[in-house]
């Protein structure tokens, strides 16, 4: 399984901005963007805990097709986007839930294939923009 990595040169919350603007162009909605470091200091009284946020995007035409393969995989959704801090660097990353669904047994991988195929290609020219 193959997941999305890639450094970006700009501060923390212009990245997740950056992020969040070019999923919204690429033609998902962005559902949450949700600062996973806050509720880590919030509840646990962690301070300092490096950045790490999620946005959390649906395509209405993807989740359709998937749920039509198998409702199974609505537990997959939304699609996430993560940017984050490490070591000093910017870092956003994703992976593809769709091919986690053939790949934990949620749906066969050929009844798949096409949502996979769709989903990609969309996720490709995003990421190509980020």
């Amino acid at each position: 399984m193959e997941f999305l990595e890639k450094k970006l040169e700009m501060d923390f919350e212009s990245a997740v901005k950056y992020v969040e603007k070019r999923v919204i162009e690429g033609g998902f909605n962005v559902m949450l963007v949700k600062s996973i470091d806050e509720i880590i200091e919030t509840k646990m009284g962690l301070n300092n805990y490096p950045k790490y946020s999620m946005i959390l995007a649906c395509s209405p035409e993807f989740a359709k097709m998937a749920l039509d393969v198998s409702k199974l995989n609505g537990l997959l959704f939304p699609c996430s986007f993560v940017v984050y801090e490490n070591e000093g660097e910017i870092v956003v990353g994703h992976i593809s839930i769709m091919k986690i669904s053939a790949v934990i047994g949620l749906t066969e991988t050929e009844e798949m294939n096409e949502v996979i195929e769709k989903t990609g290609e969309a996720v490709d020219l995003i990421w190509k923009t980020i």
